[in-house]
C-alpha cells in the first residue's frame, strides 16, 4: 500500500478544521494515512492544544499567513507519502474517498492529480463539481460542470481525464509534484491549483476526476461570499494566470477583452449591488498586473 499524506491549512477557523478532522475519523479506513494541518499564521495558535488533543497528526505552525499555496507547499515538504491529498479544512470526508482515489492512482501511472465529485455542504444534494472544461485562454473562462445541479447520479460513471482539478479536493502524486514543481506561491488565493494543473499536464501526466468518490464542502468559509480580498485576488490572479499559461496571440486578445469589456462590466455590477471600495481593488489587481513580473512575490494586498 502506498502511503497518503492529507494535507489541509487552516486559518483562523479551528473549529472547522476539527470538524474535518473529525469527519476523517469517522469515514477514513485506508490504513496508510499520515495527517498534516497547517496552521497559516491564525491570530489565536490552536497547535499547542491540538497536539495534545491529537496526538498522531503532525501539525505545522507559520507565523504569518502564506496563502492557499504556500500553507499548502510547507505540508508538502513535511509528507512522506507517494500521494499527497490536499483538502480544504472546509471538507468534509465520506466512506471510501481515500481508498477510491488510491484506486486511480495505483492503476493509472499516467495521472498525475484527481480529484472526487463534489457537493455542498448545506446543500447535500447539490453538486458543485464533477470535473472541469478546458479553459479559453483568449478569455480566461471556463466551466464547473454539474455546478448547481440536484445530483440524481447523472455523472457516477465519470471516471477519466478533465482540464482541471478542483482546489477543494486534490490528490497529487508526489513523483508528479517532483517533476511539476510546487504551487506557486505568488497566487496567495485562487487560480493556483489551475495553474499548478497546467504545469502538471506539461510535466507529461493527466488530471482526473473520480466521481466514485464523494466529498463535501463548506464554500467560502475563510474569505466570505463577496470580500474586497476576493474580489482582488479573482481579478489579479485570473490575469496572472493567463500571463503565466497562455500563448501569446491569446494573451494579446485577453488584455482587449479585459480592459475593453471585463472592466466596465465589473464596474457597473459593483454599483448596482454596492459593493463599495471594489472598483479600487479591480484596479489594484490591473495595476499590480503591469507593474510586476509573474514571479513577483509582492502581493499588493496587505496581509493580516
Amino acid at each position: 500500500m502506498n502511503t497518503v499524506s492529507i494535507i489541509t491549512v487552516n486559518f483562523n477557523q479551528s473549529l472547522i478544521t476539527e470538524q474535518l478532522l473529525s469527519s476523517i475519523s469517522l469515514t477514513n479506513n485506508y490504513s496508510k494515512t499520515e495527517i498534516i494541518v497547517v496552521d497559516n499564521g491564525s491570530k489565536v495558535n490552536d497547535v499547542p492544544q491540538w497536539q495534545v488533543k491529537y496526538p498522531d497528526i503532525k501539525f505545522i505552525r507559520s507565523d504569518i499567513n502564506l496563502g492557499f499555496a504556500g500553507g499548502n507547499n510547507l505540508g508538502v515538504k513535511e509528507a512522506t507519502g507517494e500521494y499527497l491529498f490536499f483538502v480544504n479544512n472546509d471538507t468534509e470526508f465520506t466512506e471510501g474517498l481515500v481508498q477510491t482515489l488510491v484506486g486511480i492512482m495505483d492503476t493509472h501511472p499516467e495521472v498525475g492529480m484527481v480529484s472526487p465529485k463534489i457537493r455542498y455542504f448545506d446543500q447535500t444534494d447539490t453538486l458543485q463539481y464533477v470535473g472541469f472544461t478546458a479553459m479559453n485562454y483568449y478569455t480566461c473562462r471556463n466551466y464547473c460542470v454539474g455546478q448547481f445541479e440536484v445530483d440524481k447520479g447523472q455523472y457516477d460513471n465519470i471516471t477519466g481525464p478533465t482540464a482541471y482539478a478542483h482546489g477543494a479536493a486534490m490528490m497529487a502524486r508526489k513523483e508528479a509534484i517532483d517533476k511539476a514543481g510546487l504551487m506557486a506561491e505568488n497566487f496567495f488565493l485562487y487560480y493556483e491549483e489551475m495553474d499548478w494543473c497546467d504545469h502538471i499536464k506539461k510535466a507529461g501526466y493527466e488530471i482526473w476526476v473520480e466521481t466514485k468518490a464523494l466529498i463535501y464542502h463548506k464554500e467560502s468559509v475563510s474569505v466570505g461570499r463577496a470580500s474586497a480580498l476576493k474580489e482582488y485576488f479573482m481579478n489579479r490572479n485570473r490575469m496572472l494566470f493567463i500571463r503565466r499559461n497562455a500563448p501569446i496571440q491569446a494573451r494579446l486578445f485577453f488584455y482587449i477583452y479585459f480592459t475593453c469589456l471585463v472592466v466596465p462590466r465589473n464596474v457597473i455590477a459593483y454599483k448596482k449591488k454596492g459593493y463599495n471600495g471594489f472598483t479600487k481593488q479591480l484596479f489594484k489587481a490591473i495595476w499590480w498586473n503591469i507593474t510586476q513580473g509573474v514571479n513577483s512575490t509582492k502581493l499588493g494586498y496587505p496581509i493580516k
